[in-house]
């Protein structure tokens, strides 16, 4: 017997731990030989990581994909593993040690260092993807996967081994994002842009050759820069080609004041003409365009920073070439040598204003990189690192995107996958840390690079080299984590070795993942997936939306709107925080979060378990045999038919990657359709004395409810998993799980006739119950209603339905006349009309005053609200999400209006 109410927290556990323990999430599992394959690789969470909304979406999607291929047959692999995630691990590891108050990083030294994470790693290490499991994820975990596991280590070593031989990875010095903190290179994606309020300071930059007036503007050029402690490093002042002003002066000089500089002025594009005085000072070791306009003109490039960004000038010999500083300039770079920059900075306006030559100071509020772990500004600084040569690399991706060979769903990401790629910079690969992938290279006593898979293979090349056996000292820097995660489609089924598995699941099927790793995973992925397997790694990237809170907003910590998902799993259940996150993910639009989502979808849950309860208490038992092609009774054909109908619209929707579309039609048709009339109008054949009509209904009804669970199961696993168990304790014997079942085929199910009766009687009730409601017939009173010009086929269908109508609609009778009856409400349903006489149950006048002052109040809300969206202003300087808010409040005002009007009409 099914129990009196689910109770997610009792079954979900159980059921997971079921399906693992049959084998169920088994790569191939369910499927017969020589199955069409169908293979997902997880976006490697990090082992750092704990499950956040933005992976609950992602992972429920990629579960909804898995599920549905699984049960359509298909030899399913989903993969699963986790990042080592370098920079973030190591943070971790470092601060647990302070914590308790254990010898720091450099005391330990790089080998007990490496111990600690890996004893960190195995102690708490991988919490997420028990979270994962929570949700209901069915990867396989038997074939889990770790960046820094052996398998993948020997990858990473021959993929870098074979793109340095290529000559596609090699060693430059050139500007990186530096984290000061932590004293490493780091990604674009691990820098944050944080408005702060600053100053822009302009300053006067004497003219060569010319003695220099604050009073005559002639003898000096104006540069403004927000950083002025980079003014150390200038080596160019630069000025747009077409600017009139200044090109009397490109190809002379200026002095830069505190160094004494000469440097020279240069026509370059760079410099707009219509910002401040359209001449900028050019930095090329610690600015990335100035690192560009110092190529393009010559320029010198010179490191005035420590790596933790305090000043370098003393034992700077960059610095020093070519200059010849007074025992006063020696004075002063004495005084900034260590200084932290930011204290330089003031140092430095300090030296200027007294020299005469700031010209002003600008409030200004901009925009100011940091790094998201060190939580301080990075620098863009001249170091010696490793890098891809990206641009080569990038040709075969652009090329199998343009010819469709890969495609992103929704197509617009495309886009923004050839914008990055087509203006692609070489990849910096290095990183100064000591977890992660070592950098196979080792250094010669002369500076000789040998890159060899082991340091036995470097060695024998050092022999070759010099002639005898000779120490070689390994490269200390790490691998970026983007590295080993780029050759992840291919590394975590064995490459380098031709395995089985890269045989039948490579290249996969889908991606999905979130917009912001387009470029940082999917791009690297497709640039080594083509260069090391030839071929693309995956089919389809789908593209997921960014979840926000209910109002809109972008969820952060510090607005304190975070949704936690596994809390939302606890209270509502796993099913429901699913089904909401796929009935919210529409194609590119962003997902508004409210927990009355969640709830009403708890609601669906519940009313799946009390449909399938109240079945069971009507003998509705799964029959032998059961042929649903065969059905006779008319409301019966009708289900059969809405059901196929259900499995062709949530069949294509996700085949087509319409999430929403997919669980919105399977919700219509369970609720709206089975639950609410095929359920209530069954029930008087379920107590009839009609025993074949009973016996029909019975199966039919049985039948159904097995198609629902199947439908339901990709987006609702653990429900649909327990009432299929329970609704097989009785009837045919069930072989195997649900999740290992055959998916629904109902092509050629349909019955035109039996669904346009139905239909028809749906449809009627519905307007009933709508007048009803509009015009505030109070809920227990009966109606009498008339039909006006109904024909043959109308009266036949009121003869066989009236009882179903006059129960459902709480109608006291139904009768035919010439003429619509005095004061009656009415609507047309086909040819006929049909009127409700209402005089002697409501106030027909007050019930029109009460209707025509509701129409006026909306009048005025969507007059205000069309002059509001017609503001020019308004749309430009509103958040999106207020103007999102005010259409959606425009569209239901304009909605109520029409059927408020409908029904003043109707009266």
């Amino acid at each position: 017997m099914i129990d009196k109410t689910y109770e997610p927290a009792l079954v979900e556990g159980r059921i997971y731990e079921a399906w693992e323990g049959a084998g169920a999430f088994a790569a191939g599992a369910g499927s017969k030989p020589g199955a069409e394959s169908y293979s997902i690789v997880i976006p490697p969470p990090n082992v750092t990581g704990s499950l956040h909304i933005g992976h609950a979406l992602n992972n429920t999607i990629q579960d909804v994909l898995v599920r549905f291929q699984r049960m359509r047959g298909k030899n399913v692999l989903w993969q699963p593993g986790m990042d080592h995630a370098g920079i973030a691990t190591q943070m971790v590891v470092e601060r647990r040690l302070r914590e308790a108050q254990q010898p720091g990083r450099r005391e330990l030294g790089r080998e007990k260092f490496i111990e600690k994470v890996w004893e960190w790693k195995a102690e708490s290490g991988g919490t997420i993807l028990n979270q994962l499991k929570r949700l209901g994820a069915s990867c396989d975990w038997s074939r889990e996967r770790f960046t820094m596991d052996e398998g993948l280590s020997r990858a990473v070593l021959k993929a870098f081994v074979r793109l340095h031989k290529e000559g596609l990875i090699y060693r430059d010095k050139r500007l990186v994002n530096w984290d000061p903190k932590l004293q490493t290179a780091i990604s674009d994606i691990e820098v944050e842009q944080r408005e702060l309020d600053g100053n822009l300071w302009h300053f006067r930059y004497p003219l060569d050759g010319v003695r220099y007036d604050p009073e005559d503007s002639s003898t000096y050029i104006v540069v403004a820069t927000t950083r002025p402690e980079t003014m150390l490093g200038d080596t160019g002042v630069a000025v747009h080609p077409e600017d009139e002003r200044y090109a009397h002066l490109v190809g002379t000089f200026v002095h830069m004041p505190v160094t004494g500089r000469r440097i020279p002025i240069v026509a370059d594009e760079y410099a707009d003409p219509e910002a401040g005085s359209g001449a900028v000072k050019i930095t090329p070791a610690h600015d990335f365009n100035d690192f560009e306009v110092g190529r393009r003109n010559a320029l010198r490039v010179i490191n005035v920073m420590y790596p933790d960004a305090s000043i370098w000038l003393r034992d700077n010999e960059d610095f020093r070439e070519g200059l010849t500083p007074s025992a006063m300039q020696e004075q002063v770079w004495e005084q900034l040598e260590g200084m932290d920059r930011f204290a330089a900075r003031k140092l430095i306006v300090q030296i200027m204003e007294e020299g005469g030559m700031l010209d002003k100071i600008d409030a200004h509020r901009h925009a100011v990189p940091h790094g998201d772990r060190g939580g301080v500004p990075v620098e863009p600084y001249l170091t010696d690192q490793w890098f891809v040569n990206a641009e080569v690399l990038a040709q075969p991706a652009l090329a199998a995107v343009r010819e469709g060979r890969t495609k992103f769903v929704p197509r617009n990401w495309e886009n923004t996958f050839f914008a990055w790629l087509e203006n692609i910079q070489p990849w910096c690969i290095s990183r100064q840390l000591w977890w992660g992938h070592q950098i196979p290279a080792w250094y010669g006593p002369d500076g000789t690079i040998f890159v060899e898979e082991t340091e036995a293979a470097a060695l024998a090349a050092a022999r070759s080299h010099y002639g005898s056996d000779t120490a070689l000292e390994r490269d200390p820097d790490v691998l970026d984590t983007w590295f080993s995660s780029a050759l992840w489609p291919f590394s975590t089924m064995g490459w380098p070795d031709e395995t089985d598995e890269l045989k039948t699941y490579y290249p996969t099927s889908d991606l999905v993942t979130g917009f912001d790793i387009i470029f940082f995973w999917v791009a690297r992925m497709m640039m080594f997936g083509l260069h090391f397997m030839e071929t693309e790694p995956f089919e389809h990237v789908y593209v997921h939306a960014l979840v926000r809170d209910e109002k809109g907003q972008k969820m952060s910590k510090s607005k304190g709107n975070v949704i936690d998902p596994l809390k939302l799993v606890e209270e509502y259940g796993a099913d429901a925080t699913r089904f909401t996150l796929a009935a919210m993910a529409a194609q590119g639009r962003d997902i508004k979060l409210a927990m009355g989502r969640v709830e009403g979808y708890r609601n669906f849950v519940t009313k799946l378990w009390n449909a399938a309860r109240f079945l069971e208490m009507n003998e509705c038992v799964r029959v032998e045999g059961f042929d649903p092609a065969s059905v006779e009774n008319s409301l019966n054909r009708w289900i059969v038919g809405r059901t196929a109908k259900a499995a062709e619209i949530v069949t294509r929707a996700i085949g087509d990657y319409k999430f929403n579309e997919a669980a919105n039609g399977a919700y219509d048709f369970v609720w709206g359709t089975f639950c609410d009339w095929f359920v209530e109008l069954a029930k008087p054949l379920f107590s009839g004395s009609d025993e074949a009509a009973k016996a029909e209904t019975r199966a039919t009804a049985a039948w159904a409810l097995d198609q629902i669970l199947k439908l339901l199961h990709p987006f609702m696993p653990f429900v649909t998993e327990e009432l299929w168990a329970e609704t097989g304790k009785s009837g045919p014997r069930r072989d195997g799980y649900l999740m290992l079942s055959a998916w629904p085929d109902l092509s050629g199910l349909s019955f035109p006739k039996a669904e346009a009766e139905l239909n028809w009687l749906v449809e009627v009730i519905s307007a009933i119950r709508s007048v009803r409601t509009e015009m505030n017939v109070p809920a227990g009173a009966k109606v009498p209603l008339v039909v006006i010009g109904g024909n043959g086929e109308t009266t036949n269908r009121i003869t066989v339905h009236q009882p179903a109508i006059e129960r459902l609609a709480r109608v006291s009778d139904i009768s035919a006349a010439e003429a619509v009856p005095a004061s009656s409400a009415q609507f047309i349903v086909g040819e006929a009309t049909w009127a409700l006489p209402l005089a002697e149950l409501i106030d027909l006048d007050a019930e029109r005053q009460r209707l025509a002052k509701e129409v006026k109040k909306l009048d005025g809300e969507i007059a205000g609200l069309g002059k509001k969206l017609g503001n020019e202003q308004f749309l430009a300087k509103a958040p999106e999400e207020v103007v999102e808010e005010q259409r959606e409040r425009l569209a239901e005002a304009q909605t109520r209006r029409e059927k408020l009007q409908s029904a003043l009409a109707g009266l």
